[in-house]
């Protein structure tokens, strides 16, 4: 049994309750849909067509879709503490993009000039409003990935390195654990966390998907502690014990490659599914035809806010 950190072991969580079935709310052909976010303060989702790249707005009240197409790939984001716009992730690097302006995004910092076969991934903010994201080989195939922190005043670190593809992170309730997917690997690794520092250490297997079951994707924490995490080629997301890594349920997708989820909504108990069509043939997808689309399932217990970029600075 793998710990979080904490001196005793707390109780197996229950499985959550799914009520119904998911939702189409975009049938978007996205060839690699990801980055869910959803913005409490415009109350829509945004999320990401990674090589289409386009990044896309959701009004669940209105049903309004809204896109911005870009030169290069757009990757993760998250919304920037007490200032309008959001931070992403482009091929590159960490960029600043206002989606009510009409300007290009502008890089802030471009670690890796030294790895032109890679590009960015996965990446979201921790709860003292540092952005840690992961890069990936183009490939998928070379272990040149690194997971990198960036801080509000632009500094960025380098944390680990060696993954052929990065997705994640997510944490622990406590922010003891922070878990961080190996995908190609089919591996979810866990490491011990220092909130305060915005440090990892303590690299261990958490979790090991079974060979034919997916692989692990984009994830997320609900407000009880259990993981969510996408399967690209395994038709779900399934929920897990943030201990044990015992999978709790499954919530079955109309489309193999599944790549992210968050929840959201005013409630936030609604969670959001992105998928994809890049790897499948031309057969695959007309036996898909949603593959690629933006999905909603509604659950009985609430997710957990994202966290904004700099908002430790904010609130100092």
């Amino acid at each position: 049994m793998t710990q979080t950190g904490s001196t005793s072991t707390p109780a197996p969580l229950g499985a959550p309750s799914i009520l119904g079935q998911p939702e189409c709310l975009w049938p978007a052909g996205a060839t690699l849909g990801e980055g869910t976010l959803w913005s409490p303060r415009e109350q829509a989702l945004y999320w990401i067509d990674i090589l289409g790249c386009r990044l896309s707005r959701y009004d669940p009240k209105t049903g309004a879709r809204q896109s911005w197409q870009f030169d290069e790939e757009i990757t993760a984001l998250a919304e920037r503490a007490g200032t309008p716009g959001l931070i992403v992730t482009m091929r590159r690097g960490f960029a600043f993009f206002d989606p009510a302006v009409d300007v290009p995004p502008r890089y802030l910092h471009q670690p890796e000039t030294d790895r032109p076969g890679n590009r960015f991934n996965d990446g979201k903010c921790d709860s003292k409003g540092r952005f840690w994201g992961g890069t990936m080989d183009f490939n998928c195939v070379a272990p040149t990935g690194a997971l990198y922190r960036f801080d509000a005043d632009s500094r960025c670190t380098r944390h680990d390195d060696g993954f052929a593809v990065t997705n994640g992170p997510t944490w622990s309730l406590d922010e003891r654990t922070m878990y961080f997917n190996a995908t190609v690997e089919g591996c979810v690794y866990a490491y011990d966390f220092d909130s305060e520092a915005g440090t990892v250490s303590n690299k261990r297997v958490w979790l090991r998907f079974a060979d034919g079951d997916g692989l692990p994707d984009g994830m997320t924490t609900d407000a009880a502690g259990r993981l969510w995490i996408a399967r690209w080629g395994g038709h779900c997301v399934s929920c897990h014990d943030p201990v044990s890594g015992a999978e709790l349920c499954r919530i079955e997708l109309p489309a193999s490659n599944v790549t992210d989820c968050a929840f959201g909504g005013e409630d936030l108990c609604t969670l959001y599914i992105t998928t994809a069509r890049s790897g499948l043939t031309a057969e695959q997808i007309e036996a898909e035809p949603l593959s690629g689309a933006l999905f909603a399932v509604r659950i009985a217990s609430p997710g957990l806010p994202a966290a904004e970029f700099g908002a430790a600075a904010v609130k100092a």
